[in-house]
């Protein structure tokens, strides 16, 4: 009965996750040359959000620490040339 129970209460707050999920809204970033790499690499792990919240606190140096941070901090799978190009199109698109 108990484990029922707790498998009940689980399951409802994956339905309440899951809900919230599927109503976030897409975020439509600025169009140039790296988007893809942007919404491919970036977006495979967090929300592009963060993208145009952040960009009136960051410049180059700023965009650049972040990717790096992604890379060396949370093992995010992106080559040193994929990186570049992110860096460039935040800098350009979304640098203050």
């Amino acid at each position: 009965m108990r484990v029922a129970a707790l498998v009940l209460i689980a399951a409802c707050g994956l339905v309440g996750v899951n809900e919230a999920a599927s109503q976030e809204k897409h975020v439509a970033l600025k169009p140039g040359r790296g988007l893809n790499q942007v919404e491919g690499h970036c977006g495979a792990c967090h929300s592009l959000d963060y993208i145009p919240m952040n960009s009136p606190f960051l410049d180059a140096a700023g965009w650049n620490a972040e990717v790096t941070k992604m890379i060396r901090a949370f093992g995010a799978p992106i080559d040193d040339a994929s990186a570049k190009e992110i860096v460039d199109y935040l800098t350009r698109n979304y640098g203050s």
